[in-house]
């Protein structure tokens, strides 16, 4: 064996490993002795890009090209997801890809990225013909025609396409696969308004869902995650508070249950002067999950020099978001868990609590197709479980924090929005001229090509959506009666 493949072999080691920083020396070391090694470079910059160095892993993933690597499209791919998910940057990611298929006019990686990202901009009719270029390379590709399926409007369901879906779930395919055909055969079905059939058809979507991560899932588990809400609420607040810093931007906090209402709360929010919308920022829940464990013990011993350092952090989160606006959204909804860090991060944090019917919010869940590690949502009596446990926390976050909490009821708003609209405005200290705000369909999130999140807007024929699903419902009717008394 050569003196460089062993010491590939040792990185690519250190990397299963998990050492991170070791493997990242590693790789250094060998591109110090052999700049030219195109797999070091890519090696290195998916390490640097999982350790948020992005602008390292850009340059290296360029390295990686000018090095010559073998199949150059994968590397304009994961350069575009950088950019996009990342960066923020739509127009550098659309050009990556644009340039993975002109090296490869047929890498479906790269087309699903691109009309996915085409979709989020709103560009739907250029995300229809992408998908359809797809599906003419690959009549099977039922990613492509689950996504497809997705664009076309309620009001205008083609029943060929219905037929067309059955098909696809008829034929041997993955598990990934007939999840995302279920979801969408089941959204195409409640547009008919054939609800009995549609509900049949998010409950096979939700078990391939669950098959789909095979030993891979950890069952949602009840007592646990009552225990989980038990410690938040006797030990989840640090003793200490950060230094406060009127320095712009701010954050506002938007939390909840999915399907509440969140994305219309934040799009309303970045209609306003002043405000840019961050979407879901990862930053908490990741601190939480690597620095700070085990999380309550790191809590009882938090210092404010600590706290400083990670509202630091955060802030330059908000400043990659942007660098003139006053107020940046965070909607990463699972933030309502952390609440009393929040608080102590940033003591003066406006929090805006996005919520609506339990029945309708909780069904709504059920048929969104979220990632199947989050087990709760494939079934909804667990889902009726968890948002019992939500609602339990967040009276707990009330009682400590109720002037900085603000409920914005999705239902509430449709039946009388400028003056919920104005409420919001009001806690926020936000001007208003009394005009509803226009906003888009989608979010500006983008989700690469293996993760694909149904993510429609929340429309006025939500409000009341169970009353469809009754005989379906009254299991989770009754998980939900202690919330409902």
């Amino acid at each position: 064996m050569s003196e460089i493949s062993e010491m590939m072999g040792r990185a690519a080691q250190l990397r299963r490993e998990n050492q991170v920083a070791e493997a990242i020396s590693a790789y250094g070391a060998i591109l110090a002795r052999w700049p030219k090694a195109a797999d070091a470079w890519y090696n290195l910059a998916v390490l640097q890009r999982q350790t948020s160095r992005f602008s390292e892993a850009l340059s290296s993933y360029q390295s990686a090209l000018a090095a010559g690597i073998s199949r150059p499209e994968e590397v304009h791919l994961n350069r575009s997801v950088i950019f996009s998910d990342f960066l923020r940057d739509h127009a550098s990611a659309a050009a990556e890809l644009k340039e993975a298929l002109t090296l490869n006019p047929g890498y479906i990686p790269a087309l699903l990225n691109l009309a996915n990202l085409y979709e989020d901009l709103g560009k739907r009719p250029e995300a229809s013909s992408l998908y359809a270029r797809i599906l003419s390379i690959e009549p099977r590709a039922h990613e492509a025609l689950a996504r497809f399926a997705n664009l076309q409007p309620a009001d205008g369901v083609d029943e060929a396409l219905v037929d067309r879906l059955r098909t696809a779930l008829a034929e041997p395919g993955s598990a990934n696969d007939k999840a995302s055909l279920g979801f969408a055969l089941g959204r195409l079905l409640d547009a008919k308004g054939r609800y009995h059939q549609a509900f049949t058809a998010y409950s096979a979507a939700n078990q391939a869902s669950l098959e789909s991560a095979g030993s891979n899932i950890v069952p949602y588990d009840r007592a646990r995650q009552s225990e989980f809400v038990d410690w938040l609420i006797a030990g989840g607040t640090p003793p200490v508070s950060a230094h406060v810093h009127d320095v712009d931007p701010q954050p506002i906090f938007i939390i909840g249950m999915f399907r509440s209402g969140s994305t219309l709360t934040e799009q309303l929010l970045g209609a306003l002067p002043g405000v840019a919308t961050g979407g879901e920022i990862n930053f908490l829940p990741q601190t939480v999950n690597t620095e700070l464990m085990p999380f309550f013990q790191s809590l009882a011993e938090m210092t404010v020099e600590r706290l400083d350092g990670i509202a630091a952090r955060y802030r330059a989160e908000l400043l990659r978001v942007s660098s003139s606006a006053a107020f940046v959204t965070d909607k990463r909804l699972d933030n309502f868990l952390y609440i009393g860090l929040i608080k102590c991060l940033f003591p003066r944090a406006k929090i805006i609590h996005t919520t609506r019917d339990p029945l309708d919010n909780c069904l709504s869940i059920f048929f969104l197709h979220l990632d199947p590690q989050m087990s709760y949502a494939l079934n909804l009596k667990d889902i009726g479980h968890y948002y019992r446990e939500y609602r339990r926390l967040m009276a707990h976050w009330r009682r400590k924090y109720d002037a900085d909490i603000f409920d914005f009821n999705y239902d509430a708003f449709v039946k009388e929005p400028q003056r919920q609209m104005g409420a919001l405005c009001e806690f926020l200290g936000l001007p208003w001229s009394g005009e509803i705000p226009k906003v888009s369909a989608r979010s500006a999130a983008i989700k690469t090509a293996s993760v694909w999140q149904a993510r429609e807007p929340l429309y006025l024929t939500s409000s009341g959506r169970a009353q469809h699903y009754a005989d379906e419902l009254q299991d989770l009717r009754q998980e939900l009666e202690p919330t409902n008394r």
